[in-house]
């Protein structure tokens, strides 16, 4: 049975992720852990824009990445990449397999008269632009092809900073900022008024920044 991930230090580590890639193609079994680690949050928040509340319900997006992050453990000798872009490019790849079954599985048990296809590459696109959109949510914009590794960077780091948000500002941040919902419609999936919507973006926006600030890049 592969070791539990929570085991190791959490991305705080003081090793760049390019440094743990090559201590672990070198042997460090740690060094594999503490690099997955990194990216829990990432793959937590990634994995929570792809699932509805009625999703939510049944399944846990940690679960999910759990699942996602032992498989990574496991098969990491099956990784080709030698840069954090293309690690996290398999990561979500493993993250969109796993999303895909478990949507599939719920589908045909809720209506095994209808088959509804899973589209894994819609999935996958759907996972990159929610990447994107993280990496751009406080700016509002996109950023330029120039800032592409810098943007990785800080969509890591932002999605720890959103993991620590209350459950209300993380939910509201994912239905405006990364799905790009109206604001009522984003009043509708949380059951909430349209001015109570907004008020609640607003200090979700407030908190979300006053957090990344102290960690972005600089």
């Amino acid at each position: 049975m592969a070791p539990s991930l929570r085991a190791y230090p959490s991305s705080g580590s003081d090793s760049s992720p390019d440094h743990l890639l090559q201590s672990v193609r070198e042997g460090s079994g740690s060094g594999l852990g503490r690099l997955l680690e990194r990216y829990r949050n990432y793959l937590q928040v990634l994995a929570d824009s792809q699932l509805d509340r009625k999703l939510r319900g049944r399944m846990s997006a940690s679960d999910v990445v759990q699942v996602t992050m032992l498989e990574a453990h496991r098969d990491f000798d099956q990784f080709r990449g030698a840069s954090e872009a293309e690690f996290m490019g398999w990561l979500r790849r493993i993250l969109v397999h796993n999303l895909a079954s478990i949507i599939e599985t719920h589908v045909r048990a809720e209506k095994r008269d209808v088959r509804r296809e899973v589209s894994l590459e819609r999935s996958n696109c759907a996972l990159k632009q929610s990447a994107v959109r993280i990496g751009s949510a406080l700016a509002g914009r996109e950023l330029a092809p120039s800032l592409v590794a810098e943007q990785r960077e800080r969509a890591v780091i932002l999605a720890d900073v959103m993991a620590e948000l209350a459950p209300d500002y993380r939910e509201v941040l994912m239905l405006r900022n990364m799905k790009g919902l109206r604001f009522d419609e984003v009043a509708s999936r949380m059951d909430r008024s349209v001015p109570a919507v907004k008020m609640l973006w607003t200090r979700a926006l407030v908190r979300l920044g006053e957090r990344y600030d102290l960690r972005a890049p600089k």
